[in-house]
């Protein structure tokens, strides 16, 4: 009974990767908001009601993908700093290395980045159970910070008096232990390197940034400096 059981699981995880894997070849050719349940049955040869039971709506499709694109960049940067805590990197180099591997990811998943931070899918609203996955790649910057909190320190950067309550409470929900100063730094850079991969990624760097490895190396080194993570 076992044996079919697991022939069973094998299989629906094939079926739900062969899925996912026609659904983000329509996001490529389509975009989220054309995406489709019949459709993404039709090319796979099922009827649609086969496939609603492994994805009841096509929320519930793009849940999953989501959830998968933000494992993937998170993992992206995960590897990325364990890479350079194993070479003995600083804290400001580990910093560049992790957006480095973020632009990097975008850049080769151009779909999938556009999915989790391009424009919100018209009707669509992310469940709760994205946060986590949501939150990879910025915990790997935090975590980056607090080593340098405990090591050589940070230093602080300006806070505004009237902003010192939310900085307060940022550091409460997600970065415990770190000054509010930096926390505020902190969301302001992940805002930053956001927009600066996406305006590489949407083409609003045409005819005005050409040497773009150069250029985003420099911007990344400027908010590791807005953070409060000191030079070697």
């Amino acid at each position: 009974m076992s044996t079919v059981r697991g022939v069973r699981e094998r299989a629906r995880i094939e079926v739900t990767a062969a899925i996912k894997d026609e659904a983000r070849r329509r996001l490529a050719a389509e975009g989220a908001a054309k995406l489709s349940l019949r459709a993404v049955a039709r090319e796979l040869g099922m009827v649609s009601s086969a496939l609603y039971r492994y994805f009841p709506s096509r929320d519930e499709l793009l849940t999953a993908l989501i959830i998968d694109a933000y494992d993937s960049l998170g993992s992206a940067a995960e590897t990325a700093d364990a890479a350079s805590v194993t070479a003995g990197a600083p804290p400001r180099a580990r910093w560049s290395e992790v957006c480095a591997a973020i632009r990097v990811w975008a850049l080769a998943h151009p779909h999938e980045y556009a999915l989790v931070y391009g424009s919100p899918v018209p009707g669509y609203s992310a469940p709760a159970d994205t946060i986590g996955p949501a939150s990879r790649a910025a915990n790997v910057l935090i975590g980056i910070a607090r080593s340098a909190h405990r090591g050589r320190g940070l230093a602080l950067p300006p806070l505004p008096v009237a902003l010192r309550p939310e900085a307060e409470r940022m550091a409460r929900d997600f970065a415990e232990g770190l000054p509010p100063e930096v926390v505020a730094a902190l969301v302001a850079a992940w805002a930053q390197l956001v927009g600066l991969v996406s305006c590489e990624l949407f083409g609003q760097f045409e005819r005005v940034v050409e040497e773009r490895d150069a250029f985003f190396g420099h911007a990344v080194a400027q908010l590791a400096h807005t953070v409060g993570l000191r030079p070697v």
